[in-house]
Parts: C-alpha cells; sequence; structure tokens
C-alpha cells in the first residue's frame, strides 16, 4: 500500500505507539470500573483513545490522497530544544537539585522561568508579552494547585518561604 501523506503516516504511527505504550503500562495499576475508577483507569483510556485516533489518522495517510504526498520536513530543532529545556527547567526550579545543593525556587519561580525559555521556541519573542502570560499562569496555577486543590508542595523560594 502506497503512502500518500507522510506527515500524516508517521504522526499517527507515533500516536499510536505511544498511546498503545501508555494504555499497556496503565494496566500494572488496578483499572477499576466507570464508577469506582482506579490510579489506572484514566491513563487506560487515555491511552486508548489516543491509540485510536492515531489508527485513524494513519489510515486516513494510506487512503486519502494528498496533492504533493506532504513530505517531512527538517526537524524544528529550535522548539523541541527550548521546550525540552523548559520542560526540565520547570522541574528543577519546582523541586531543586539536592545533589548540588540548588535549593527549590517553588511554583511561581517556575512557571516564570519555564515560560521564558519555552517562549523562545517561536519566531517572534516580545517580553512584555511573555510576562503577562507568566503572570496569568502563576495567578490561575496558584489557586487551582494550592487554594482549589490545596496541594502542598513549595510556592515560593525556599530561602524566602522558610
Amino acid at each position: 500500500m502506497k503512502i500518500k501523506s507522510q506527515k500524516d503516516f508517521f504522526s499517527g504511527l507515533v500516536f499510536t505507539v505511544v498511546g498503545a505504550s501508555f494504555a499497556y503500562g496503565a494496566t500494572s495499576y488496578s483499572i477499576g470500573t466507570g464508577a469506582r475508577m482506579g490510579p489506572g483507569y484514566f491513563p487506560l483510556m487515555l491511552g486508548i483513545i489516543l491509540a485510536l485516533i492515531g489508527a485513524f489518522v494513519l489510515f486516513k495517510s494510506l487512503v486519502v490522497e494528498t496533492p504533493s504526498g506532504d513530505p517531512v520536513g527538517a526537524l524544528a530543532w529550535r522548539p523541541l530544544t527550548f521546550i525540552i529545556l523548559g520542560n526540565l527547567l520547570f522541574g528543577v526550579l519546582l523541586g531543586g537539585l539536592p545533589s548540588i545543593k540548588f535549593p527549590a525556587m517553588g511554583l511561581i519561580v517556575a512557571i516564570y522561568g519555564t515560560t521564558l525559555v519555552v517562549s523562545m521556541a517561536g519566531d517572534k519573542f516580545k517580553l512584555t508579552e511573555v510576562l503577562g502570560l507568566a503572570t496569568v499562569l502563576s495567578i490561575m496555577s496558584y489557586l487551582a494547585f494550592i487554594v482549589l486543590l490545596k496541594l502542598q508542595f513549595p510556592v515560593w523560594p525556599t530561602f524566602i518561604a522558610g
């Protein structure tokens, strides 16, 4: 069978593999039922849905004709690098690195740092817009995780909050 859209083929393949992997990994937890969900229920359902979407996109790539075949272009290294670095930075800033005695900076600093780094992945960078976005994300995250869900993790750097 001929691949009629390379982009759809490879994205469908990735979706299917990642979804199936998550669904398989979720089976090691208690699944439960729809009324009494266990810890594996949500990842299992999410994995199944992702795998089904991937299978649909994969099927579409083999059936629906595209004008140029939608060839896969060069890998976008800049966005990929900054987004991965932003995620790593979030973890380091939120929890710190005890092995090198880097203290936890807390949720607010982690959100600002991550937003600044990840925003460099795009073509345009406007500092005022990025700081505004970071402020809105910080306020909403504080309200959602600390006030409403009452989760216990550092909000401010340890040398400020104690």
